[in-house]
């Protein structure tokens, strides 16, 4: 396994992330954490945990810089500013097909919450490099007309005791008129999945999920 700490350099950011890519990895997955987490996620961390032993590359980055945390912490506005997160992924997309460690390497987006959204639609953006995406406890509603522009197969995974936000997933599954999709429900678990091996589960949908789709997508030369 190779571990190293990265920056993602875009225009109006400098992100850090951590990359992690074990041997001959069947692909990376970008995570895009949901409202006021950051790449220390617990949760994502765990789910990607379960991928690197599945050989499955993943990058963890902060989407909003230090100060922009620090007036979303007080403000709340910046976690829900789907365009901004979007543009910020689109960008780390962009890093990853084109730095040495990872270029050619099919992508997969993990998102949670208001991240789902922003990964959506960053795989609307990046059709051609985006292979796969996976909800957990996401708002994909937030993604808007995006939604109706993924091509990439989508798993929309929800706890069972998240009513509105299943209910939501459910209506955005619905618009997804180009993307197979498929709406998991976890018995048992609420929006963080904090219940006794809910996120377990998680990270077996998201393993196999990744592992079908992101072998189905040809490397770039």
């Amino acid at each position: 396994m190779n571990i190293a700490d990265v920056t993602i350099d875009l225009e109006d950011a400098a992100l850090p992330g951590d990359l992690a890519l074990p041997d001959q990895p069947l692909g990376v997955v970008l995570f895009a954490h949901g409202s006021g987490s950051s790449r220390h996620s617990p949760r994502n961390r765990a789910v990607a945990e379960g991928l690197n032993q599945a050989r499955i590359g993943t990058l963890l980055i902060d989407l909003l810089t230090a100060e922009e945390e620090e007036i979303d912490r007080g403000t709340g506005e910046l976690r829900f500013d789907i365009g901004l997160l979007t543009r910020r992924l689109v960008g780390a997309i962009d890093w990853l097909v084109d730095a040495p460690p990872t270029a050619g390497f099919p992508i997969g987006l993990f998102g949670a919450s208001t991240g789902a959204a922003g990964a959506l639609a960053a795989a609307a953006e990046r059709a051609e490099h985006v292979a796969a995406v996976v909800s957990r406890g996401g708002r994909p509603d937030l993604a808007g007309p995006a939604l109706e522009r993924v091509s990439a197969p989508v798993l929309l995974i929800v706890g069972a005791r998240d009513p509105q936000v299943l209910r939501l997933n459910d209506d955005a599954a619905g618009r997804m008129h180009n993307a197979m999709h498929r709406l998991e429900v976890v018995p048992g678990a609420s929006h963080l999945f904090e219940e006794p091996g809910t996120l377990d589960v998680v990270t077996g949908l998201a393993v196999r999920w990744f592992e079908r789709y992101l072998t189905q997508r040809v490397p770039v030369a």
